[in-house]
Formats: structure tokens, C-alpha cells, sequence
């Protein structure tokens, strides 16, 4: 989100009013080493100016490309602030890991487009080359080439590492009339996490994961032996994080409405209560701790 008098993610002055914000930040506490400046850009310009649900509440691809380029450009010039006061400061890029799946032949070529396009925010950051259909499409919607231009300019890079967010309802299924629905668990968090490292090259963090009480507990076993086994083929993980620390409220509507539901994904209840998911979490931490303490995996609670 972002203040009011701002408005939304189309105000052009969001970027250079975040930087100020990120610098002042950096100044006031000056032991936060590890920042993710903008969460999860993808799903940010998604629900707020394609899916019509968040913050601006808009439908089209020029709002979504609006709401892109100025989302990336906060995330940048807010890297360059925080490392003007915080030169060691380490970014991780916390994104959702997408993957969109053909229903017939037909689809593949919207498929290939969407698996494209998932990647916009980490290849804007980082100034990454864009494929042909990708920058038709930024230019198609409003985006200009001296902007495209400017990420090239402006990648901050060395001291990232890429934060790839995973859950059931990640993977969707493409219909040959465009639209989308969720597929459930095919690929599974092994293959999108390659796919993201093979492209960007950077060191990498599973930075979000639930599922809903029963089946929390197989779902965090599995997570887990999946980042356990990218470890061990080499893949640089350095982090793992389930979100969250308690049971939220109203996420199963994506904050749409103001229901009141628990919905029971924490490691503890709003009692404070431990669930068995967090039990489990524990476990991990006191079994795997000689791994951990060697091998620099991190394992932390999301809030």
C-alpha cells in the first residue's frame, strides 16, 4: 500500500517519495541490515491494476504497466538511498514464483507470454535484456523506451539476492479464451525456484509458504525437502520462511472483505498458541542446526 495523498501506484511521484522514505528509514535504525524494499511487485501491480482488487482498483494492461514501471523504479532508487547511508546493505528481492500450464496446444502461446511477463519486476530491477514479446508489450501499454532504458542504467544487483515466494495457488492453468485458473501443485517449488535462479544467477531465499491447518504440517515437510534438495544441487539457498508467525484474517479473500475470518496458516493461533505446523518448525530448527550453522540457511517467521 502507500499513503493516501499519494493516491495510487499511477502517481509518478510515488518512486522518488519512496526513496525519500526508504533513506529516512535507513538513517532512524541503523542495525537493519536486510531490507526487501517493495514486497512481491508482480502481485502488487496484479491486484491493483489488472485485477481491480487493491489500491488503485483498475482492469487494464497500461494501468498494470503504470503501476510496473513506477513499483520498480521505488524499488531501485530505494536500493540507491539505503546504500548511500548503508553501503553493506543486503536487498532480497521477495517475489511470487508464478508458472502458468497450457490446457491444450492452443494455449501455448499465451502461456509463453505469461511466463514471460511473470518476470518483469526482477528483469526491470535488475536491468535484465527483456525478450521481444515482453518489450512489444511494455510499449504497446504506455511504457517508453528512455524508460526501459533507465533500468539498464540505475540495476542494482551485487548485493541482492532473489526471494521467491511459494504456494498451492501459484501454478494456473491457460484457457484457450485467455483466461486463467488455478492448477494446483504440478511443478512444485524445485522447478520454479531453477527457473528463477537459472535466469537472474543470484543467490536465493524461499521467502514465503502456508498452507491451511490440517494439511499444514505434510505441506511444510515437503517445502522444506525441496529447499533441502535445491541446497544440495548446488543451488546458493540461503533462507527459508513461513509465513506467518500467527493465524491471519481475511487473506482468503485477499483483504477484499472485512469478514472477520481466521484463517489458520500461522505457527501459532492469535492465542498465541502453538499450532502443530509450529511444532514442526521447531524440530527443524534443533535438527538441522549443525546443517544451518555450516551451510548459512537461515530459517526465519514471517510477520
Amino acid at each position: 500500500g502507500l499513503p493516501d495523498w499519494l493516491g495510487s501506484f499511477q502517481n509518478p511521484d510515488f518512486p522518488r517519495h519512496f526513496a525519500e522514505y526508504a533513506r529516512a528509514f535507513a538513517e532512524r535504525y541503523p542495525w537493519v541490515h536486510l531490507f526487501t524494499p517493495v514486497n512481491e511487485i508482480f502481485i502488487t501491480a496484479m491486484f491493483s491494476a489488472r485485477y481491480g482488487w487493491w489500491n488503485e482498483r483498475l482492469f487494464t494492461d497500461d494501468a498494470f504497466v503504470r503501476a510496473i514501471k513506477h513499483l520498480c523504479q521505488a524499488n531501485v532508487l530505494a536500493m540507491e538511498a539505503i546504500l548511500k547511508v548503508r553501503p553493506t546493505a543486503t536487498f532480497i528481492q521477495s517475489e511470487s514464483s508464478e508458472y502458468f500450464h497450457a490446457e491444450d496446444p492452443e494455449c501455448l502461446a499465451q502461456c509463453r507470454f505469461l511466463n514471460e511477463k511473470r518476470f518483469l519486476p526482477l528483469d526491470l530491477t535488475y536491468g535484465y535484456p527483456l525478450s521481444a514479446s515482453m518489450f512489444e508489450y511494455l510499449l504497446g501499454n504506455g511504457m517508453k523506451a528512455e524508460d526501459y532504458h533507465w533500468f539498464a542504467q540505475h540495476r542494482v544487483k551485487a548485493n541482492c539476492i532473489i526471494g521467491t515466494d511459494y504456494y498451492e495457488t501459484n501454478e494456473h492453468l491457460v484457457a484457450c479464451d485467455g483466461g486463467t485458473s488455478a492448477s494446483g501443485e504440478i511443478f512444485g517449488y524445485y522447478i520454479l525456484c531453477r527457473q528463477y535462479f537459472d535466469r537472474y544467477r543470484l543467490p536465493m531465499m524461499h521467502t514465503e509458504t502456508n498452507i491451511v491447518e490440517p494439511r499444514s504440517v505434510a505441506w511444510l515437510r515437503k517445502e522444506w525437502a525441496n529447499m533441502v534438495r535445491l541446497k544440495q544441487d548446488g543451488i546458493p539457498i540461503v533462507g527459508f520462511t513461513w509465513y506467518s508467525l500467527t493465524d491471519q484474517v481475511d487473506w482468503d479473500t485477499a483483504l477484499r472483505e472485512d469478514a472477520g475470518r481466521v484463517n489458520r496458516l500461522g505457527l501459532f493461533d492469535l492465542d498465541r498458541k502453538i499450532r502443530p505446523v509450529g511444532e514442526l518448525y521447531r524440530a527443524l530448527i534443533r535438527q538441522w542446526q549443525p546443517l544451518l550453522s555450516t551451510d548459512s540457511i537461515v530459517l526465519t517467521l514471517g510477520y
